[in-house]
């Protein structure tokens, strides 16, 4: 692998180590950016709403990434991977916010580890303590189960990150900024894709309406809003979604008009004693997903790379 010029592998190491994309030591991706909590707004509560919205975009890109290599072509697992990729980007700057605005969510680790505050969020808090709602973290299904959820999982986001632009929060209206380009991607490939499917085959007319028929009931969750959402958005800082309902229903129902798919009529799942995804109510698939995805970091808390 080399000859009179030297290896190829030259230089490969020189330079700035931080675009590696593994091991620790990363910078801290709020370096620079005002984290001062808005007036009127208590951190811990500030916190709380970014672990919400930090969580919705982790455990749905988690659910996007295991689409990876299973795609019907390369060019959707791409687009997949790619859009996994901007949530958990939208993650990891939520997860931080939360951190800098009340480090006590932050989850105590051997003194010393290595693991910055938004990995250890991600990786060493139990299923009780995330607060995503419940349609991100559901098993994968089929390739129109992922349609399905990620249509309905964007428009509702991207409702939502439109207004968030304008928070009293510098950080939340920074990642609605970029975040509303991504999204709304997210929405379209969805939005086509849904329409591919409608109108194609009778099997895969078959494989939507099943979809659709087993995540609706998740829907509501996205349009409901938690006391903390609503209080959040009174003082400027966050959005109430119950509010989006209306904005949301709409796009939903042109999608479905064009794609020739009647509304379901299934109402929305319940939660237990008034609690929800919001209030760390989760369904058994979380403790899956979060048993693969943390593993590794359990089993080496301290681990450098």
């Amino acid at each position: 692998m080399s000859d009179e010029h030297g290896s190829v592998f030259d230089g490969l190491l020189g330079g700035d180590s931080s675009q590696w994309a593994f091991g620790t030591g990363f910078e801290d991706p709020l370096a620079g950016v005002d984290t001062t909590t808005p007036d009127g707004v208590h951190p811990a509560e500030l916190a709380a709403y970014c672990l919400m919205l930090g969580d919705d975009a982790l455990i749905m890109s988690q659910r996007l990434s295991e689409w990876c290599s299973r795609a019907p072509d390369l060019e959707e697992d791409i687009a997949l991977a790619n859009m996994a990729l901007d949530l958990l980007g939208q993650a990891r700057l939520l997860l931080a916010r939360a951190a800098a605005a009340d480090p006590g969510v932050v989850p105590a680790l051997p003194e010393g580890s290595p693991v910055p505050p938004e990995d250890a969020l991600a990786f060493f808090r139990d299923d009780r303590e995330f607060r995503n709602v419940r349609l991100a973290e559901v098993a994968n299904g089929d390739f129109a189960h992922v349609v399905v959820r990620l249509l309905l999982f964007s428009t509702a986001r991207l409702a939502l990150l439109e207004r968030l632009r304008t928070s009293r929060d510098r950080v939340l209206a920074a990642v609605a900024a970029k975040g509303v380009k991504e999204v709304t991607y997210h929405r379209d490939w969805a939005g086509r894709w849904f329409l591919t499917l409608a109108r194609g085959t009778e099997e895969s007319h078959r494989r939507l309406l099943a979809a659709l028929d087993a995540l609706w009931p998740l829907r509501g969750e996205l349009v409901a809003a938690h006391p903390l959402e609503r209080a959040l958005a009174e003082a400027g800082v966050g959005v109430d979604p119950a509010a989006l309902g209306e904005e949301v229903d709409a796009v939903l129902d042109q999608v479905l008009a064009v794609s020739g798919v009647p509304r379901p009529e299934r109402g929305d799942l319940a939660g237990v004693g008034g609690r929800t995804g919001r209030d760390g109510l989760h369904t058994e698939e979380l403790s899956r997903l979060l048993a693969e995805m943390q593993v590794v970091a359990r089993a080496h808390p301290g681990g450098r790379w």
